[in-house]
C-alpha cells in the first residue's frame, strides 16, 4: 500500500531497544512536528475549507499523539528532552518544489507530508511486529493504523488539488527520492534515524 521502495531492516528494531528514553523522545518530537505541518498547510491555505477542517483534525491527532508518547516516557522515569533534529525529514525538504506556482507547492508539501507519514507507518509496524516490550507493541499497532490514515488523507488531497499536475508520476519521484535517502539510516534509535 505504501509503494516504499526500500524497506528498513527489521534490525532496526534491535538498534531502538538498546536506548527506549532516546526512541521514545524522537517519537514525541515527530508528533509535534507533524501537528505543526499541519497548522502550517493550514496557514497556506485557508481558503481550502476541507482541507483546512481535515489539517485540523489531524493536527489534534498529532497533538493527542504528542501526549500519549509524553504520558508513557513520564511513566518510566523519563525526561522529554530537547527536540531533535530530524535530518531524514530535512533531506525530504530539500526535495520539495520552491518555486513554481502555489498548486505545486501545496501538491508537494502534501507528497513530503504524505512520504513521511509512510515512512513512519513503515516503522511503527516494525516496532509493533518486533519490540519485545508488549506495551509498546501495542501503542505502535494502534498508531500505524493512524499512520495510513494520515498518509492516505495526503495523497488523496494531492490528487484533489492537483489539477493539471501528474500526482502519480511527481508520487514516483518521491518514492525513488525517498529510497536514495532513507539509505543512510536506520542505524540510530530515532523514528526515522
Amino acid at each position: 500500500m505504501l509503494g516504499l521502495k526500500l524497506p528498513t531492516d527489521p534490525r532496526w528494531v534491535n538498534i531502538v531497544e538498546t536506548n527506549i528514553e532516546e526512541i521514545l523522545s524522537d517519537h514525541a518530537w515527530c508528533e509535534q512536528k507533524a501537528a505543526t505541518n499541519a497548522v502550517t498547510i493550514i496557514s497556506l491555505n485557508p481558503e481550502l475549507t476541507d482541507l483546512v477542517t481535515e489539517m485540523l483534525v489531524l493536527a489534534k491527532e498529532e497533538l493527542e499523539h504528542f501526549q500519549q508518547v509524553h504520558e508513557i516516557i513520564i511513566q518510566r522515569g523519563f525526561d522529554l528532552g530537547r527536540e531533535r533534529k530530524d535530518s531524514y525529514v530535512n533531506e525530504l525538504y530539500k526535495f520539495m518544489v520552491q518555486g513554481g506556482s502555489r498548486q505545486q507547492r501545496l501538491v508537494d508539501r502534501l507528497l513530503f507530508s504524505a512520504m513521511i507519514e509512510a515512512r513512519s507507518c513503515e516503522r511503527f509496524k516494525l516496532l509493533a511486529e518486533r519490540i519485545s516490550d508488549p506495551e509498546l507493541s501495542k501503542f505502535y499497532g494502534d498508531l500505524m493504523v493512524s499512520e495510513a490514515g494520515h498518509y492516505t488523507t495526503f495523497i488523496g488531497f494531492a490528487r484533489k488539488y492537483g489539477g493539471d499536475i501528474d500526482v502519480n508520476k511527481r508520487w514516483k519521484e518521491w518514492l525513488e527520492f525517498e529510497a536514495q535517502v532513507i539509505q543512510n539510516y536506520g542505524k540510530e534509535e530515532t523514528i526515522h534515524g
